[in-house]
Formats: structure tokens, sequence, C-alpha cells
């Protein structure tokens, strides 16, 4: 099995941004913790750091490749996992040729030859398909697969690279991997609140520490979201409207979605509402009965309700 990145904003393609696939992220996020388990996540601690995927000019081009590969195969867990890298003309950036083991063969693009500061996002990327092949984590086709890879490498402590990997300026531009650049920021400042992880200083692109700022204040939000008590003023406002509707129309219920991210069922015990976890994603349900402090099964967080 085969699996090729994508190499954007090259050759007059532009970059897009924003936040797209943010659903499909949020699953990844969700489906990491179920795979790994809270321990497990946590056991990527710190991330890799910027020193181990330094590459400068005068480094010879295999030896490099090799030493930085062999970094991000350990910072990803992966003891047993021989990578040998190779180069050659390609459409994609890199590819990884996934087999049994104990030895992959991932391939970079020539123009790595000469843009050596990137080939360590380039690695951690194909190294992490190699990681969620032996975990059998993926998902159904190649686009949420490629989402899932980015996320991963991301939330898991080397994709940070793939976000520095990002330049743009008024006549060129170029993007590693499937995620937008603000995409990769939302989840690195999603690795940062749940690590407590300040990947800011390690950035060299303006432009990755821009989509950063953005890709945080989306992730901000996810915890400022009724009926979090944090929630802001409009928020809690809208909650009480529709918690009130819920209490004298039972049976109607609300459903999630971007304006509404929770949702009201009635049972047997009462009125409950259910959002979803600000970490992980994994939903919650818990009583409305006004103030409520609860865990999250899947990945700890303790979150204070007002609901």
């Amino acid at each position: 099995m085969t699996y090729s990145s994508r190499d954007h904003g090259r050759n007059g393609s532009p970059v897009i941004h924003g936040f797209p696939h943010l659903d499909t992220v949020r699953s990844a996020i969700t489906a990491l913790y179920r795979r790994l388990s809270y321990d497990g996540v946590h056991g990527y601690a710190p991330s890799l750091v910027p020193a181990d995927a330094a590459f400068s000019d005068n480094d010879d081009l295999h030896l490099g490749a090799q030493r930085v590969a062999r970094a991000v195969v350990q910072h990803l867990r992966l003891p047993d996992a021989r990578v040998i890298v190779g180069f050659r003309t390609m459409e994609h950036a890199a590819s990884v040729e996934l087999a049994a083991g104990p030895e992959y063969f991932i391939e970079l693009n020539d123009r790595f030859r000469t843009h050596r500061r990137d080939i360590g996002a380039a690695l951690s990327h194909e190294v992490m398909h190699v990681l969620l092949h032996r975990l059998g984590l993926e998902f159904p086709g190649t686009r949420d697969n490629e989402i899932l890879t980015d996320t991963a490498t991301t939330y898991l402590g080397a994709g940070w690279l793939l976000l520095d990997a990002f330049r743009e300026d008024a006549v060129s531009s170029q993007k590693l991997g499937y995620l937008t650049p603000e995409e990769f920021g939302y989840v690195l400042a999603k690795r940062a609140f749940a690590f407590d992880e300040d990947p800011s200083p390690w950035f060299t692109s303006p432009q990755a520490y821009t989509a950063y700022t953005k890709g945080r204040a989306q992730a901000l939000q996810d915890t400022r979201q009724p009926p979090l008590t944090a929630a802001g003023w409009a928020g809690r406002h809208r909650y009480a409207k529709d918690r009130r509707h819920a209490q004298e129309h039972p049976g109607t219920g609300t459903a999630p979605g971007p304006a509404t991210p929770y949702a009201f069922e009635n049972g047997p015990q009462g009125l409950r509402v259910s959002f979803a976890c600000p970490t992980c994603n994994q939903r919650i349900r818990v009583p409305v009965r006004g103030r409520v402090r609860a865990r999250c099964g899947l990945c700890r967080t303790v979150l204070d309700c007002t609901t």
C-alpha cells in the first residue's frame, strides 16, 4: 500500500484557508483517544524538538534525511521501524510504501534536495502513515484518511513541522499536507491546551505563526460553548432559551449543530443535555440541574457546566 502526500501552493495553485475540514479533524482527534487511550496519547509528550528536525545545507543529504527520519520514528514510538529515505522526481511531495515491515521505504520529491528545511515536515507525515498502519487506524476514502494523518501527526507532537512549512507571499506560496494552515493551527492549539505546551517559539515562518493564532482562536471557541460555564453572555442567553423550550415541549429536543452545539434529551431521569467535549470531541451527557461538574470518560478533562 502506497500513500502520497500533497504539495499545495506550488506551480501556481492557491493555498486554501479557513476551516473546511473541521468536522473530520475533530473526528480524528476522537479516534486517536479511542484507539490509544488517554495514557497512550499523553505518551507523546513533549513534542519533537526543533533540533532533532534541523537540516542544514552542510549536512549530507542522505545521512541527514536518515537522521531526521530516525528522530521522527523515535518520537512516534516506533522503535523497530527502519525507514529508508530516497529522492526522485515525482508529482507529490512524498510517498511511503507500507508493508509488513520492519523496513519502510519513503520517497521524497527531488525538490527537497535543495529545500532541506522542510524534509522533517515531509517525513513526519509519512512516518505517521506507518504508525497508523500499525495501529490499524484509518478513515474511509483518501481525503479523510489523509486528514486523519495530518491531524494525528500534529496532535502527537510532530506536525508543527507541517505548519512551519507553510510560506506565502505576493508571488508564491507553499504548503504541505491536506489541512489548511489554520486547521493545522487549530490541532496544534488543541494539543497545546491538553499538554500545557507553547509551540509558538518553534516557528520560523511568520505565516505559520499567523495561522497558528487563527487556529488557536477557533480552538478557544470550543472551550466557550454552552453549557460550559466559560460560555459568553450571548451563548448563555441562547442556551437558556433553548432549555426553556425543551422543558416546555418535552420530546422535541434540539439537534446539535454549528448554531447549537448541544442537544436536549428527555428521559426517565429528566431532562439532560449532551455536548462535545472541548478536548476530544466525545459526546458528554449531563443532567439539567444548574451547576454541574462533568468528567470526560475518554480524555479525562474535567468540565465546569451551567446546565
